[in-house]
């Protein structure tokens, strides 16, 4: 009997020992895993805008420890790109991930796309009107006497192509659905465009006048 318990000690200890090694070896070995870290731009000349890019983001195949790969930062990882000295038109850069702050028992094995190609154009900047976009209908017998934008104008940049074929700008969509009374809102240029801002962020106030509709007699 004693044997037996003395037998069953030792299988217990070699397979105590065998996952200890087990996890080890896991821990430790080399593995493999694609990460996806976005494009960020830095030095754009003041006077163009990128238009398109040709990715977001750069793909990396690292290789390193489990242990390793789970302590990557990758929510915190930016590939960054500088644009200092583009021309307007289309401009490559290569993709190089040497300058990726990653652990040292790491090592990237692969990157894809290998080259970047971003499209850039002249910066342009025009003063529109503001339009008020209006939804639904007022309740029955009333109807909208009179609509107030301010500003009436804002200044737009942007793509210069862009720029130049815009002549007016819409608000945020107002729902005047069963409205019976005056409304003020305060709301934000809509704009459709790639490519377009408005300078200074500026917010827009629109009031909205309702009426009695005049009975029809015939």
């Amino acid at each position: 009997m004693k044997w037996l318990v003395h037998n069953f000690r030792y299988k217990l200890l070699a397979l105590v020992v065998a996952l200890l090694m087990w996890g080890v070896s896991h821990s430790t070995s080399s593995v493999e895993r694609g990460f996806d870290i976005p494009v960020a731009l830095t030095g754009v000349p003041e006077n163009l805008v990128v238009t398109t890019r040709s990715s977001d983001m750069v793909n990396v195949r690292v290789r390193g420890s489990r242990a390793a790969l789970r302590s990557l930062p990758v929510g915190s990882l930016e590939y960054a790109v500088d644009l200092s000295g583009a021309k307007p038109g289309v401009t490559e850069r290569e993709v190089d991930v040497a300058s990726l702050d990653l652990p040292r028992s790491t090592q990237i094995v692969s990157r894809s796309p290998s080259s970047l190609d971003f499209t850039l154009e002249r910066r342009g900047t025009k003063a529109v009107k503001v339009r008020a976009d209006l939804e639904g209908q007022p309740a029955a017998g009333f109807t909208i006497a009179e609509v107030e934008v301010v500003p009436a104008s804002v200044r737009i940049s942007g793509a210069r192509s862009e720029v130049l074929r815009l002549n007016e700008v819409m608000t945020e969509t107002i729902d005047v659905t069963g409205l019976d009374g005056d409304l003020t809102r305060t709301v934000r240029p809509s704009l459709r465009g790639r490519n377009l801002w408005v300078e200074s962020g500026v917010e827009i106030t629109v009031r909205v006048r309702v009426a009695a509709r005049e009975e029809e007699t015939g």
